[in-house]
């Protein structure tokens, strides 16, 4: 486990600056299979069929609520691609990664 997933999101309204490309770097190394792609953090995840790229989606949904920090993700029928960015800050936060790790936790479920 990195201690990413079990960190909490903190408010963020705007206000304060995008992480550096350093801290990006350094954060990054922390999770697993997840890239920087134009700015943003991502992810696909490969099911094997529709009712667990659901289920998975369904969780997603659950992680993102109780931490208010919410991806855009594009279904299809086996797999998903999650993209964290903080739009409030037009850029990555830490936020970003809690969350991806929080993601990646529910495979060692």
């Amino acid at each position: 486990m990195t201690g990413l997933a079990e960190k909490k999101c903190k408010p963020c309204e705007g206000g304060v600056a995008p992480l550096n490309a350093s801290e990006v770097s350094m954060l990054l190394k922390r999770l697993n299979g997840w890239a920087l792609t134009d700015g943003m953090l991502t992810k696909t995840y490969d099911f094997r069929d529709y009712h667990e790229t659901m289920a998975f989606v369904n969780a997603t949904a659950w992680i993102s609520h109780r931490e208010d920090h919410h991806p855009d993700l594009m279904v299809g029928y086996k797999q998903c691609r999650v993209t964290y960015i903080t739009h409030a800050i037009g850029g990555l936060s830490e936020n970003d990664f809690i969350c991806a790790a929080k993601l990646d936790a529910l495979f060692e479920l």
